[in-house]
């Protein structure tokens, strides 16, 4: 998956003497079509460039480096850092990161299967990264994360800057109409899986719990969120099941007539409202068969569930379902997907409003999308 720079013969030592770098990368392309865009159906779809990435990775004296940065085009955000830290290693146990790290927050690397994610992803809760300090452990039977974020990623030092839309993970930041203009402060993660085996079958199930701040920049007070995490996963020979039930609220110092049910998140060059407080439900399973198709070495079937449950009554909650396949060739690896949306901003019309308060009598939307990209 990765092309390596060896500059010299590394042999591990508790304090690495000599110094070891990789590079890597990707190239992706996709192709979509969307029931809710009429004139699109009519040309047969789109077929554009999605991303070219850049991984880098280094290790001297017990020191690591872990960065990847993104390019996207102009109208997703432009170029941005997923993430870059430092880390160092006590032991092969135990290890510490300090930078744009993973948030240690429900099932990690990522709750889901196919390439749009999982419901949390569109609220902040999956694959996301800020900036801060982690440590974490991982042995046969505990795997347990203690982290503190000082703030998401700070493009902008100014004393009354907005948060950048061009970020990879969603975080709390401006409407873009100058209302609800927040930023994350000071969050405290914590994160514990136990794992055991049953026979073939080996489970891992944890809970993860984060608190901070949220900084309202026009009023200059500080409210606060939280949220928590009970999740599971299961591996049965070629089976993959990931399941999680999550909670998250915010209790924000917005100017007097904001609407405080609604908080403004922003990612992909473009921000949108959020229900404050919710319940998530997701649900995903997988199923691997080896092939040998010529380049083609397995196909990956899988369908992913998620349901955001607002608290508000009025509010109509949000769905979306990902049926789809990924198929692995060599160093190419195509998402196959057929993703269907009900107040989703990336699955139907309703952009701004979907995960916020909703559409009344909204349709279930659908999307074919085929991502291919070549990782090295």
């Amino acid at each position: 998956m990765a092309l390596f720079i060896m500059l010299t013969t590394f042999s591990f030592l508790s304090a690495q003497e000599k110094p070891e770098v990789e590079i890597g990368g990707a190239l992706r392309y996709n192709y979509n079509v969307s029931s809710w865009k009429p004139e699109q159906q009519k040309r047969g779809g789109d077929l554009g460039f999605d991303v070219f990435r850049i991984n880098a990775k280094a290790k001297y004296k017990g020191l690591k480096l872990n960065a990847e940065y993104r390019f996207y085009s102009e109208g997703f955000g432009g170029a941005m850092l997923k993430q870059g830290w430092i880390g160092y290693d006590f032991s092969t146990e135990n290890n510490l990161q300090l930078g744009l790290t993973q948030v240690p927050f429900g099932i990690t690397q990522y709750n889901s299967h196919s390439w749009f994610f999982s419901m949390n992803y569109y609220v902040g809760l999956e694959d996301d990264h800020d900036m801060g300090l982690k440590y974490t452990h991982i042995d046969d039977q505990w795997e347990y994360a203690i982290a503190f974020f000082k703030n998401a990623e700070e493009l902008s030092f100014g004393n009354n800057s907005d948060v950048s839309n061009s970020r990879y993970a969603y975080d709390v930041g401006s409407s873009g109409s100058g209302t609800h203009k927040n930023k994350e402060i000071n969050q405290f993660n914590v994160k514990v899986d136990r794992k055991f085996s049953n026979g073939s079958a080996q489970h891992k199930v944890g809970v993860s719990a984060q608190y901070g701040g949220v900084y309202n920049i026009d009023t200059k007070d500080v409210g606060d969120r939280y949220a928590w995490a009970a999740h599971y996963e299961l591996k049965v020979g070629s089976f993959d099941l990931k399941a999680q039930v999550s909670k998250y609220s915010y209790n924000t110092e917005n100017p007097d007539g904001e609407d405080n049910r609604v908080i403004a998140m922003t990612a992909y060059g473009a921000p949108y409202m959020v229900a404050s407080e919710a319940l998530s439900y997701t649900l995903g399973a997988a199923y691997t068969i080896p092939v040998e198709w010529g380049p083609v070495s397995s196909l990956q079937f899988y369908n992913d569930f998620g349901m955001l449950d607002k608290t508000v009554d009025s509010f109509e909650d949000s769905f979306m379902n990902v049926t789809g396949v990924l198929v692995s060739a060599g160093n190419v690896y195509t998402y196959i997907d057929f993703a269907q949306g009900k107040d989703q901003p990336w699955l139907g019309a309703a952009w701004t409003n979907g995960l916020g308060s909703g559409t009344p009598d909204a349709e279930w939307e659908n999307r074919f999308n085929i991502n291919i990209g070549y990782y090295f």
